[in-house]
């Protein structure tokens, strides 16, 4: 249902639709379309705006959208790498366990900063 939502986001002349317009468009319910919209904005793949005329929300998907995923999936990674970095210190650095999490926590720190980096470096692609 997520992707349903996400393709038909992408596939709108203007990318943008209300949940009524979801709902009416994949034929599901709006509970279906609630779930999956709420996903989708945690995510950073699509984001809420209030149209106050109409009192409703409608659900926008844009260029910036692709960076906006890719930065919040980072920094979910990071506080990972950072929990197993804490955890590496808690098991000890001189056992099994505490190095296994040291291992696997630099190397997630250091991809994650990498991914961020590229992200920043290539985003005027998208504008």
């Amino acid at each position: 249902m997520t992707a349903r939502v996400h393709v038909d986001l992408l596939l709108s002349e203007d990318g943008r639709r209300t949940a009524t317009e979801l709902t009416r468009r994949l034929k599901v319910s709006p509970a279906s379309v609630s779930v999956a919209v709420n996903f989708l904005v945690q995510q950073g793949y699509v984001r809420r705006e209030r149209d106050a005329r109409r009192r409703r929300d409608i659900y926008v998907v844009d260029d910036e959208a692709w960076y906006h995923s890719v930065v919040i999936s980072a920094r979910q990674t990071l506080e990972s790498a950072r929990a197993a970095m804490t955890g590496a210190e808690t098991a000890g650095l001189d056992t099994p366990v505490g190095q296994r999490l040291a291992r696997c926590g630099a190397f997630l720190e250091r991809v994650t900063l990498d991914m961020m980096e590229s992200a920043d470096r290539w985003r005027t692609l998208l504008t």
